[in-house]
């Protein structure tokens, strides 16, 4: 197994299962401690004794809600204070599936504070903290939705695509930092996400679907291959390289004094 980075603490939210307890358990046997984060602590705390086993790692268990204002600020403040914590692997999250129109706005409300707000309040803490220590990782997980708004939810879309550009941005602002940002874009993965989403991933064809521990060791692969986005599934890297490059193409043109002349032609005849 090729090691992290970084090694130190890693603190891993939503750990209790799917994505979170793999990345857990990958990150220990690369000789990472582990501060593992979710709401439910019996199931931390059967996963930490599992690794403390199997790994001899040190595993401390920080049971916290992070749909909850004040939890999250205490998962924040353990990130800036503790120095030996040197990745974030920013997981947490939940899904609505349906129409959004149609979908109860509590539900929305409720996932857009854990996907987003939540999620960025760690993420921008961990940079700081970070990027005060010299270096460090943020992995932070999205989706490939976030590129296919058209394929689920629209919101819980763009809280991925919320995810993806906060990478994109604070690891422009984090460079020459020392700290190493990655957003991670799983396609359909099989956790209990789709449970709690009100749908079944069974529904999707089968040639869609990974196995969460596939999913993970192909993040982790792309880590090692410094990416800053890893689309685990995306069979030519290629492919994003020319997604990205035609955005970028775009900069000299997206801010101008002047309006573009299909415009200004429109408002000359009217």
């Amino acid at each position: 197994m090729s090691s992290s980075p970084t090694i130190g603490t890693a603190l891993v939210t939503g750990a209790s299962s799917g994505i979170g307890a793999v990345y857990a358990d990958r990150l220990a046997r690369r000789g990472h401690d582990l501060l593992l984060v979710a709401r439910n602590a019996a199931r931390l705390e059967e996963l930490a004794v599992r690794l403390r086993a199997e790994t001899g790692r040190a595993v401390e268990i920080l049971p916290a809600d992070l749909q909850q204002p004040a939890d999250v600020a205490r998962v924040a403040q353990r990130l800036r204070e503790d120095a030996r914590i040197r990745l974030l692997v920013n997981n947490a999250g939940v899904a609505v599936a349906g129409s959004a129109t149609a979908a109860d706005p509590a539900r929305l409300d409720a996932m857009v504070q854990l996907n987003t707000v939540a999620a960025m309040r760690l993420a921008v803490a961990a940079g700081a903290a970070f990027k005060a220590r010299g270096g460090g990782v943020l992995v932070n997980i999205a989706s490939v939705l976030g590129l296919a708004p058209e394929m689920f939810n629209a919101v819980y879309a763009a809280t991925k695509a919320f995810m993806l550009v906060l990478s994109q941005g604070l690891a422009a602002e984090l460079r020459d930092s020392g700290v190493r940002v990655q957003a991670v874009l799983p396609g359909a993965t099989r956790t209990a996400i789709w449970e709690g989403a009100g749908t079944s991933v069974d529904a999707l064809p089968p040639e869609m679907v990974m196995e969460v521990d596939e999913m993970v060791d192909a993040a982790l692969a792309g880590l090692d291959a410094g990416e800053l986005v890893t689309i685990p599934s995306l069979p030519d890297v290629g492919d994003w390289s020319k997604l990205d490059a035609a955005r970028l193409a775009l900069g000299p043109n997206l801010s101008r004094n002047r309006a573009a002349d299909r415009y200004r032609a429109g408002a000359r005849a009217a």
